[in-house]
């Protein structure tokens, strides 16, 4: 359990309720939805299922006991491309379903129907190179239109995307391809990242050498410098224009047959596989964006994660393109060419919900209030975040800076594991609490236990657990294979690949459960406040200290725009706490330190100072902005880093280790 040492954790007591003038015009604003679904279940989710178009309708909705097998809308049949393109021709064929906006400048953008020819001229030419239903598909490239229009052509034919993402080493990519044995890949030539050339293809080539089978390959020539190509190598450009005009039927697939196969980000451990399938997930994201994001055709929504990790999934791809809207992809960085650049193209294309990640926020306002301020930010409806909590002083900062003061805030908790969004207020109904996420969602089961497994009273801290299966839960979970049948823990480190792990259950067993492994805290009124991931909780002499506790604190200090806390080794206590702290911009820092130390021992206790507090202009970080703890574990215990292919800023570890250890 997390959270121990400090007692009941402090929980935001504010309450702020929805804007009137939000609330009238919501997707989602009748307050007896969550009775209405918890009198309903499991047919609740007849709702999500109907925002989809069935080649054969499910006629029940959920088939299973108290265990696995669990099975969404079972005798459902559809194509998830057909849902997310073909549907939408008849009234939209000329709104803008993709607006790509580059690094350097460059930009294009895909009408429905433009999609649409697209989309069956890619999956005509894979088809033609052998590619047929279950066929797995690696997608090894950067946040380009092509990415998308890959995936969506995947599931025209009924194929299984395996999305890779970009930065990542040409070892990852072997070993990601080799599990699931993929014998196609689809990358690119290269592309820029803050002005510099990667080279990807050199990457591919290195990883399809490694592999023991044959691999047929599609470059993209996105640099336009043309490409060396050699046998088994083929063209984008050409593929597509031998397949001009091509249109392919869709595959209608069982709901429960695969969509795709994804990796979680491996920021805290070793990564993990994850299959979702197509019925239920897309009902389920398609029903989250719209009541959580309140997503409606007419929007521009922009994720500004990256297509690489689930978030980009769902919500760049699938949610919004599901729903009809108009969805933008940004290939580029939030500082670069300047520090305004995000806010420019919310300007541009009077983006209306904008779903970003705490760590960007809090980068955004260690740059200051004024890049944001010179642009006008009106067309913003909603605004979210997504991948970690969000402390409170954060969260006011991105309503006030960047919501004008009015826009509902949505914090929500969901992993690669889950599919889509299971926490969050809804912005219709629920009041917002700075600092906590929201209620579990309406049909979804959740608790807060103790290490035995028994429920908490409310503002004591412990370990979240889900109580009841849902729409998006992936394969290996739904099946029994790879997590425990009753208790939902992962058996085997990738056993979703097959689906073939036995369930692990003995005979007084209780009752089902998923352990997503994130400690929480819930108030009175069931609104959930979560303390990070438990194998990041920080034990110092026998006590437990919430990672997400300890940073709050230390964020709230005036000066302080980020902070992220780990353990290292100590003789006398067995863990000391390191605390990497990035000051605002231009914050003095004479007694900053001290401010910290002191704050943490008012707000925790003694025992919680921080041994060692490092200032960092940065923190390591993901493309999609989560902090790779892990990584800075290595660092304070000065150890070897691993594999860092996955970081943004990998120049940051050198300067971390010195600021560290050069005493």
């Amino acid at each position: 359990m997390t959270g121990e040492g400090s007692g009941r954790p402090q929980l935001g007591g504010e309450r702020i309720p929805p804007p009137e003038w939000f609330r009238r015009q919501a997707t989602v604003s009748d307050p007896d939805v969550y009775d209405a679904f918890e009198s309903e279940w499991p047919d609740c989710w007849r709702r999500a299922g109907d925002l989809l178009s069935w080649d054969d309708d499910p006629e029940t909705v959920f088939r299973g006991g108290e265990t696995p097998p669990f099975e969404w809308f079972p005798d459902g049949r559809l194509n998830a491309s057909y849902n997310c393109v073909d549907r939408h021709l008849d009234e939209r064929k000329n709104q803008r379903a993709l607006v790509w906006e580059g690094p350097l400048g460059d930009a294009r953008s895909y009408t429905y129907l433009e999609l649409h020819r697209e989309v069956n001229e890619f999956a005509a030419a894979l088809r033609d190179l052998g590619v047929g239903e279950d066929d797995v598909v690696t997608l090894y490239l950067p946040m380009v239109p092509e990415l998308p229009v890959a995936m969506l052509a995947c599931a025209r034919l009924g194929a299984i995307h395996n999305v890779v993402f970009a930065g990542f080493s040409a070892d990852a990519l072997a070993e990601r391809m080799a599990r699931a044995d993929s014998a196609y890949l689809v990358t690119c030539d290269g592309y820029y990242r803050r002005g510099d050339a990667i080279a990807q293809k050199n990457k591919a080539d290195n990883a399809r050498l490694a592999l023991g089978h044959d691999v047929e390959v599609v470059v993209l020539d996105h640099l336009g410098q043309g490409v060396h190509l050699g046998p088994g190598y083929h063209d984008y450009g050409d593929l597509v224009a031998d397949h001009a005009g091509a249109e392919v039927d869709p595959v209608a697939r069982d709901a429960a047959d695969p969509l795709f196969r994804i990796y979680t980000s491996g920021t805290t451990g070793e990564p993990r596989g994850v299959t979702h399938t197509t019925g239920g997930y897309l009902a389920h994201v398609a029903w989250t964006a719209r009541s959580v994001l309140d997503i409606r055709p007419e929007d521009t929504h922009w994720c500004s994660a990256d297509i690489g990790w689930i978030t980009g999934h769902s919500y760049i791809v699938y949610g919004p393109l599901a729903l009809g809207t108009t969805t933008v992809l940004y290939g580029g960085t939030a500082d670069h060419p300047e520090k305004d650049r995000l806010w420019e193209l919310v300007d541009r294309h009077a983006v209306d919900v904008f779903y970003t990640a705490p760590t960007a926020i809090r980068a955004f306002m260690k740059w200051g209030k004024d890049h944001p301020a010179r642009h006008d930010l009106s067309s913003l409806r909603l605004l979210g975040t997504v991948g970690e909590p969000i402390d409170e002083p954060t969260w006011r900062w991105y309503r006030e800076h960047i919501g004008g003061g009015e826009c509902p805030v949505v914090d929500t908790w969901w992993q690669t594991e889950t599919g889509a969004i299971l926490v969050s207020t809804l912005p219709g109904v629920d009041p917002m609490k700075p600092g906590s996420a929201g209620r579990p969602l309406p049909g979804i089961g959740a608790a807060v236990v103790d290490a035995g497994g028994e429920s908490v009273e409310p503002g004591e801290s412990g370990e979240l657990v889900l109580t009841r299966p849902w729409p998006g839960m992936p394969r290996a979970l739904a099946n029994g294979t790879g997590w425990g049948a009753r208790d939902g823990r992962r058996t085997a480190a990738d056993a979703d690949s097959s689906d073939s792990v036995a369930p692990s259950e003995s005979p007084d067993a209780g009752p089902w459960r998923y352990h997503p492994e994130d400690g929480a805290v819930a108030d009175a009124e069931g609104y959930l406040t979560f303390l990070g991931r438990i194998d990041e909780a920080v034990n110092v002499a026998g006590r437990r200290f919430s990672t997400m506790e300890l940073e709050s604190t230390i964020v709230g200090v005036e000066g302080v725009a980020e902070a992220a806390v780990v353990g290292a080794d100590d003789e006398s206590t067995g863990t000391a706490i390191y605390a990497y702290v990035a000051p605002e911009r231009d914050a003095p820092q004479a007694d900053l330190r001290q401010r910290i130390r002191d704050a943490v021992e008012d707000a925790i206790g003694a025992v919680a100072i921080p041994a060692a507090v490092v200032f960092t202009p940065d923190l390591p970080k993901t493309r999609s902005g989560k902090v790779m703890r892990r990584l800075l574990r290595a660092v304070a215990n000065d150890e070897d880093l691993g594999d860092t292919s996955a970081l943004r800023n990998p120049e940051i570890l050198g300067e971390l280790r010195s600021r560290t250890h050069d005493k």
